[in-house]
């Protein structure tokens, strides 16, 4: 194949890229970026989930030519036209727009889209007919113009302009300057220096260090501290001196800069081993004439001996991190003469208290400040990526206080100087960071004494038969006891004296080897026979939770053999199955390799019922039509990208086109009543997961309330007190001036009106506290079901995240600490995901030990909370991917033996904690926009793997997936799949048929031991956190992912269908006849909902927002006052309160 070159620019091109708002899938854009820098483009990353306005603002400030958008989650069409129309109305006609969305843009919508404006929306079909480097020499070549003349007039209106901060002038000056000078020096000629004298503050420091994350530190604390005062920002990164292109990436690490007052330009050097650019001057000219407050300059990374950044600015500050190896290399930094504050970040890394000392020692050498107290140094240790770091305030004071001494510029701040450094609130004790190899370690030790017994049994079975054979003997264990072997009964059949004295040194070693082996082993190798007994019988009996449970050990066939549901291996050698014990058990024995109960829960198959679009009244609809005729109701429930990012529905265009779709609104308690209404939440035999994860604590308030209400209900009616009740609802809506709640549409067949009696109000409004308190406890008690909520997933591979890490981890904490104190026994308060890892792209083993290792990081988490393992090791659970590779037929009981190892044998948890359980969904990587109707062939063969391998439970992907929402006709096909193979496939009678396979316990060894070995790697790199901040796992996922990409492209990896076995048409890519959308009905009942929650539960809502910050800042339960908070308030208004006291997430590159 034939390597498209890619296409030079002629000009200087600049191009901001970007995810569309509420969009975490940036694997696409990240691909496209470095392309388009290597095509010699200057590339402004902004990252994933952007807004419309940040984009077109970003692009007027950094006066682009081109914006390139990925957008995967629905609602493009309403983005890119809102884009459009914005950039229209600011003046900026000339910036043209580009965007893909793989199978979710259709052509139609295409066609449309381009229609509109937007200079080009490129396909699937494109990329299989120019190739990846085609289509950004497209955008490129495009793109490459030169920027039109600057359109303001000259003199007193210019000058008007710039006065005024008007964006586009701004910009286009710099623009000027860097490219057209002699345009630029005509027009500036005729502006007169403003009169304002403005302070600059120069940053500058080593790569790596964090500048970026400080940058935005200081500016929010600067618009913070000064509510009317505007902030000019200059940042440079370097040019790749054989492209031309350059990555101006600090936009991505900033969340404050998106304000009014702040105007923020990137500039590349355009040379090379420069750490600014040639037209540093020119930029900071423009920015004082329109008299910005303050304008900060950051440099790129630079060298030791690089200080020209001092020739700019009136303060300098120096960033740079502990690890500047020994301190006679401090000598050779010439910015610790120039510089007037240190800072050094990253001060949680190891060594930074030493490293403090060494950098104060140096200072004071260098300036000569032999009597200056140590701690009155201009030298702060700060942590730039921790909320409201206390080192990042006492910087920010210091760095105010030596702007207004040196430029007599009153900038005096008006915080409050803290005297703490920056202290790190650690999420895993600093003692702890080695418990990924420490499992590992246990877990081969366990393996190595596993074997060292098996071949002891085995020498010992040995002895056993030469003793039966010298006395001529059928196999027996009459011989045997918990002692050993029985001495008198095997002399009294020695009818020969020498056989005797044989006998007597044959027993004698015996007993030696038999010390040899764990008084455990011993007594498995007793009882094995009476164990393989009990299964031979037609009913098997076993406790579970002090219950006594039957069940028959056989199945019938319609040619009457008896099938057994267990089959036992056959092996008579106590080495071999001494050894099968140990490693593999039956199914419900230690280490649950065949699955965690003796045997499959009979009346509740596996399958989860999933569906999420629209409004909640539509997803209610759709789960009781796929749960109809049921025993079990097993919902899953997707939502919308709106709610997974914690907003609320708005009328905004890049808002509104994502409402309930791709999966369901809810944004209140009233929301999660109406979605599961008809289903009582309380029974055994309804269990509900929530696939959220960034906004989950507040998603299970709604939850949880909604079932606590439930069950008021219930109360009401078996008191008789509907009416009294009734009356009293109207009371209040009435005192409110509110009008009633109501579900919109005809209730669905099976939907009996439960939890819709209590909408808009909640029980402890209407029963006395009494009765309510009881009905809670009984109800969290009782509630079944599961919440994702696994952040650090979200960090590495799906981008869902919203809170700070830390903050995120401590709801999660919280949460759990919350099912502990009121007994919630029933729920997981996590599901630790390696779904969306390999939907991200991660091998099957990558996803199994990053998945294990987040699991793992979770308890020691917990622990250090002081959380006992026994009772938060319960509410866990995990959820995997079930791909077709070989590895995935193990990969549930690889999971569940490593967890079994290493919380017995090094947490040493109890066997409910041990036994990991996991829900499964057969892969979408594997759904292909070609040939879908194979994608239910694929679908079925991961259903098998996961059904063989004991999965807790199951959810099948619908074959048209692919390119659309599912409709209900291939939903129930997809339920069918795993239905046939549970019912009908006779195979799937026995419950642990992958035992005694050779490859099998092959693959089993193979996978583990591969993911012992990653854990060791996530070690050498501080533990999983440790691990997140040099995003080793997000290389990782996304390596491996162009690695698929590449063989499949190549046709190296088969795929039927898709590059082999084609059809007579080429297998073109299907389009859907049906899309599901949300109406606009729907869209506008929630925008409705939501005000007129606002509306009526003001003064209650601003109350509970104002408690819930206070209980986050006093260090208290956050969730147990969330529980009060999703009473009164909306998920946006929740969200929002929290990011006040815990920190927004912070993107990565």
């Amino acid at each position: 194949m034939e390597q498209t070159k890619p296409y030079t620019p002629k000009n200087k091109v600049r191009v901001v890229t970007a995810a569309s708002l509420f969009d975490g899938h940036d694997a696409a854009i990240n691909i496209m970026r470095r392309m388009i820098q290597a095509t010699g483009v200057e590339v402004i990353h902004l990252g994933h989930d952007r807004s419309v306005a940040e984009v077109v603002d970003c692009a007027l400030q950094e006066d682009a030519n081109a914006i390139a958008m990925t957008s995967y989650q629905g609602g493009h069409n309403e983005y890119f036209k809102y884009m459009y129309d914005l950039l229209q109305e600011r003046g900026a006609a000339h910036i043209k727009i580009f965007g893909g969305g793989g199978g979710v843009i259709l052509p139609y919508e295409i066609k449309d889209l381009m229609a509109y404006g937007i200079t080009r929306i490129y396909s699937p079909d494109d990329g299989r007919h120019m190739g990846l480097q085609g289509m950004i020499n497209d955008l490129v070549q495009q793109s490459d113009f030169p920027l039109p003349h600057l359109n303001s007039p000259k003199g007193k209106l210019l000058e008007n302009s710039i006065r005024e901060k008007d964006i586009s002038t701004i910009a286009r000056l710099i623009t000027l300057a860097e490219n057209r000078p002699e345009e630029f020096e005509k027009h500036w000629s005729s502006v007169k220096p403003s009169k304002k004298q403005v302070p600059v503050l120069g940053i500058t420091g080593t790569g790596g260090a964090g500048k970026s994350s400080l940058v935005d530190e200081l500016v929010r604390r600067f618009l913070t501290d000064f509510d009317q005062k505007t902030i000019g920002i200059v940042s440079v990164d370097p040019s790749k001196r054989k492209t031309g292109g350059a990555l101006l990436g600090d936009r991505i690490r900033m969340n404050a800069i998106d304000d009014p007052r702040v105007y923020m330009r990137s500039l590349a050097t355009r040379e090379s081993n420069r750490a600014l650019s040639k037209n540093m001057d020119e930029a900071i000219q423009v920015l004082k004439a329109a008299e910005f407050d303050l304008i900060i300059l950051e440099t790129s990374g630079i060298g030791q001996s690089d200080t020209e950044i001092t020739e700019h600015c009136d303060v300098a500050l120096y960033v740079m991190t502990p690890e500047f190896g020994a301190a006679t290399q401090l000598e050779k930094i010439d910015m610790l003469d120039f510089a007037d504050l240190v800072a050094i970040n990253k001060f949680d890394k190891r060594g930074a208290q030493d490293a403090l000392r060494d950098v104060k020692k140096q200072y004071v050498r260098n300036h000569l400040l032999w009597d200056t107290d140590p701690e009155k140094l201009p030298i702060f240790g700060t942590i730039a990526s921790q909320f409201n770091d206390m080192g990042m305030n006492r910087l920010y004071k210091s760095i105010m206080d030596t702007l207004t001494e040196k430029t007599k510029i009153d900038l005096h701040s008006h915080w409050e100087i803290p005297t703490e450094h920056s202290q790190k609130l650690f999420v895993i004790p600093p003692s702890r960071t080695r418990y990924l190899s420490e499992i590992s370690e246990t877990n081969r030790k366990y393996d190595g004494e596993a074997k060292k017994q098996s071949e002891a049994a085995q020498r010992l079975y040995g002895i056993y038969k030469t003793i039966l054979s010298v006395l001529g003997v059928a196999e027996d264990k009459v011989f045997l006891s918990e002692n050993g072997i029985n001495r008198d009964k095997i002399l009294n059949l020695s009818d020969k004296e020498g056989q005797t004295t044989f006998l007597e040194s044959l027993m004698e070693e015996f007993h030696r080897t038999k010390r040899e082996l764990d008084p455990a082993s011993w007594e498995l190798i007793l009882n094995w026979e009476g164990t393989f007994q009990q299964y031979k019988d037609p009913q098997y009996t076993f406790k579970v939770r002090d219950k006594d449970i039957k069940i028959d050990t056989y199945s019938s066939t319609l040619s009457h053999l008896q099938i057994p549901k267990v089959a036992l291996p056959k092996y008579k050698a106590w080495g071999d199955l001494l050894l099968w014990n140990l490693q593999e058990n039956l199914p419900g024995g230690f280490p649950y390799t065949a699955g965690l109960y003796p045997f499959k829960r009979t009346g509740e198959d596996p399958t989860r019922m999933f569906a999420g679009e629209g409004g909640p009244e539509r997803t209610n609809r759709r789960f009781h039509y796929v749960s109809l005729g049921m025993t079990a109701k097993r919902l899953s429930t997707a939502f919308d990208s709106v709610t997974l990012y914690g907003h609320d529905p708005g009328h905004r265009p890049d808002i509104y086109g994502k409402i309930g779709n791709a999966g369901v609104s809810i944004c209140c308690l009233d929301d999660a009543k109406k979605l599961y209404s008809g289903f009582d939440l309380s029974d055994p035999m309804t269990s509900v997961s929530m696939t959220i994860n960034g906004p989950a604590p507040m998603l299970l308030g709604f939850f949880l309330n909604a079932a606590i209400d439930q069950n008021c209900e219930k109360y009401i009616k078996k008191q008789g007190l509907e009416k009294k009740i009734g009356d009293k609802i109207k009371s209040i809506f009435k005192k409110k001036g509110a009008g009633l709640p109501e579900y919109h549409g005809k209730l669905p067949q099976g939907n009996d009106g439960l939890g819709l009696m209590l909408l808009g109000v909640t029980g402890d409004q209407v029963l006395p506290s009494e009765v309510y308190e009881k009905i809670k406890q009984n109800t969290l008690h009782h509630v079944r079901g599961t919440v994702q909520a696994d952040i650090l997933k979200e960090d590495q591979a799906q981008n869902t995240c919203i809170f700070s890490t830390e903050f995120a981890l401590r709801l999660m904490g919280d949460v759990q600490e919350y099912f502990i104190q009121n007994k919630v026994r029933n729920f997981y308060s996590v599901s630790i995901s390696g779904y969306h890892i390999a939907e991200a792209g991660a091998n099957p083993i990558s996803q199994l030990a990053f998945t294990l290792s987040n699991g793992f990081t979770y308890v020691e988490y917990y622990l250090s909370r002081g959380m006992d393992i026994n009772e938060f090791g319960p509410n866990l659970s995990f959820f995997f991917s079930n791909g077709i590779d070989p590895e995935y037929a193990v990969i549930g009981r690889v999971a569940r033996r490593i967890w079994a190892k290493a919380m017995r044998e090094k947490y040493h948890a109890g066997p409910r904690a041990q036994m990991l359980k996991y829900h499964i969904q057969t892969s979408g990587r594997s759904l292909h926009a070609q040939e879908i109707d194979f994608n239910d062939i694929r679908t079925t063969l991961q259903a098998l793997y996961a059904i063989y391998d004991n999965c807790n439970s199951l959810h099948t992907n619908a074959y048209d997936e692919a390119i659309t929402t599912p409709t209900e006709e291939s939903v129930r096909r997809a339920m069918a799949i795993q239905l046939i193979i549970n019912k009908e496939l006779g195979l799937a009678k026995n419950e642990n048929p992958l035992q005694g396979s050779f490859i099998i316990e092959e693959l089993t060894d193979l996978v583990e031991e591969a993911v012992l070995l990653e854990f060791d790697r996530i070690t050498e790199r501080g533990g999983v956190l440790g691990a997140m901040e040099t995003m080793y796992q997000r290389s990782k996922i996304q390596e491996e992912s162009l690695y698929y990409e590449t063989k499949k492209h190549s046709g190296d990896y088969p795929i039927i269908g898709v590059n082999t076995f084609l059809s007579s048409k080429g297998s073109p890519t299907i389009l859907p006849v049906e899309v599901i959308r949300a109406t606009e009905d729907e869209k506008q009942n929630q925008i409705i909902t939501l005000e007129n929650l606002k509306h009526r539960n003001q003064e209650e809502s601003e109350d509970q927002l104002t408690q819930l910050r206070e209980a986050a800042l006093k260090n208290q339960n956050i969730f147990e006052k969330l529980m009060e908070v999703t009473k009164v308030c909306s998920l946006g208004q929740i969200t929002h309160a929290l990011f006040d006291v815990g920190g927004q997430y912070r993107r990565n590159m």
